[in-house]
């Protein structure tokens, strides 16, 4: 589209939060009024329909400007305006619309086919979700080697039209399971009963909590509620919601329930903020680190590895970890621990932030020492921080994504899949704002920031990684601090035999 550096970088940034917004749409539809299968079924043919139209733009010649080479003769070269940008743009968002409908309800669908309280089944739904980790990652492999080399060596519209009937298909397949979906039936509205918890609590605040509220649950618990959720000690200020001063309706009174799932939401919101903040190394260290290495030496043997392609490297470590991961680890460490994940969701996740930090340290020794160096330096020197980099996907990628879903009240399991997501990009902004704010703060005169040079030779990306190191380090402790406040909604631990009883009981 003959875009400029500037604007290009811009659109796909533009283009990853929308997505990452749209998720919330679709999973407030899903959780308040259709379920997680039919929104996927609703929004899912968007996503095809606009791969559809970038193919078809991509294939018509009146619909894209002049091919012209942009390198050697950037002036000849005219961005696309008019009705073929508006075009591009629609198409563009529609599939992010697509997509994040998809987003927020396919994961939170696949947990729903697992009953956490059946010992065989909770283990299965912790391997589903590094599985649907894997699945990811396997896609994000094929579309950068196979999808990228069409869209290079034979068009964008066969790439963009071949992406376009892969979707379809994908609906196809996910169509054929219809039939033996276990659903959530929607509740309405989760947002609303948050809201009207917070308004009764705040009404009664002048009220003392009398010592049984068995009376208030009785009274209003919903009739449709898929479970009823016992009463627990935190944030007891929410429960002067359930007190019955002789006045009825969802806005005066309401069930231990409906406070309970309040009160899930609002344990997860410091966990939520605490790990978007230990989060914000990932995307960082993972773009630069692939920078690190187009000014390598890329050959393996008789093959060139092209920079773009490098991103393959991370995925295929996660890729094999994760398979070894749930195979071999979880088996190993759920006989020890008795958790059926292996370890905690919360422990899991702070594994992957302590790799960022570790990736960070040796990305940075990595980059003085290849900017130091007579000759260039092999692309195998950066393999540890990739691997590193595998091992914090492993972790904390699957561990959030697990982590939100379960912890979340069932009829609010989507909407926690959309902040998952969201939580995601929010990082990646941050991620953003972070290398803006070490430019503005080292920039001094006609000298540029650290990472202002023309290339990473004339940079100083080694001290901008300590810097990586730093935060990192900050935001893991402050990460470490809420998670060891974090109370569980139900105990993570399984329960196979008599004798788990009594141990857990001690």
């Amino acid at each position: 589209m003959h875009m400029g550096v500037s604007d290009s970088a811009t659109t796909v940034t533009n283009f990853v939060g929308a997505t990452s917004g749209f998720t919330l749409i679709g999973a407030f539809l899903s959780d308040s009024y259709i379920t997680r299968s039919r929104t996927i079924l609703l929004f899912g043919p968007l996503e095809f329909l606009g791969y559809g139209l970038l193919a078809l733009q991509a294939y018509v010649p009146s619909l894209h400007p002049p091919i012209c080479n942009i390198e050697a003769e950037p002036s000849n070269c005219k961005e696309a305006h008019g009705w073929n940008a508006t075009l591009f743009y629609a198409a563009l968002y529609i599939c992010a619309f697509g997509e994040g409908c998809i987003r927020a309800c396919l994961p939170s669908l696949g947990a729903d086919q697992f009953d956490h309280e059946d010992p065989s089944e909770s283990h299965q739904q912790s391997s589903f979700f590094n599985w649907f980790t894997f699945g990811i990652s396997f896609g994000g492999f094929v579309g950068l080697i196979f999808i990228v080399w069409l869209e290079n060596y034979k068009g964008w519209d066969i790439g963009l039209g071949l992406s376009a009937i892969l979707i379809l298909l994908g609906l196809l397949v996910f169509a054929a399971g219809l039939p033996f979906y276990r659903n959530q039936v929607p509740e309405g509205s989760p947002l609303t009963r948050i809201l009207q918890v917070l308004v009764v609590a705040f009404r009664n605040r002048r009220f003392g909590l009398p010592e049984e509220l068995e009376e208030a649950h009785e009274s209003s618990a919903e009739r449709g509620s898929t479970k009823v959720l016992s009463q627990t000690n935190s944030l007891k200020f929410l429960d002067k919601a359930c007190i019955n001063h002789g006045k009825e309706g969802a806005w005066s009174l309401c069930s231990v329930t409906k406070v309970e799932e309040t009160k899930a939401v609002l344990r997860m919101l410091p966990v939520f903020v605490s790990s978007m903040i230990g989060y914000i190394s990932n995307p960082v260290i993972f773009t630069f680190t692939v920078q690190q290495g187009g000014m390598t030496n890329t050959r393996l043997g008789k093959i060139h590895v092209s920079p773009a392609t490098l991103f393959v490297i991370p995925i295929t470590f996660q890729m094999a970890m994760l398979a070894i991961y749930d195979r071999f680890i979880v088996p190993f460490l759920r006989r020890r621990t008795g958790y059926a994940s292996g370890i905690t969701h919360l422990q899991r996740i702070g594994m992957g932030f302590a790799s960022m930090i570790l990736a960070s340290v040796i990305a940075a020794v990595v980059e003085r020492k290849r900017k130091e160096a007579a000759v260039q330096m092999s692309l195998f020197w950066l393999a540890p921080q990739f691997f590193l980099l595998g091992v914090s996907d492993v972790t904390s990628f699957p561990g959030l994504l697990e982590f939100f879903n379960s912890e979340a009240p069932r009829g609010m399991k989507s909407i926690a899949t959309a902040l998952f997501w969201c939580e995601i990009g929010l990082a990646s902004l941050l991620a953003t704002f972070l290398v803006q704010a070490v430019n503005s703060v080292t920039r001094h005169g006609h000298q540029g920031g650290w990472l202002e040079g023309s290339s990473l030779d004339s940079s100083h990306l080694d001290l901008f990684y300590w810097v990586v190191t730093v935060v990192g380090l900050i935001g893991f402790l402050n990460y470490l601090y809420w998670a060891k406040k974090y109370v569980y909604r139900q105990d993570t631990r399984i329960v196979d035999e008599p004798s788990s009883v009594d141990q857990d009981s001690h």
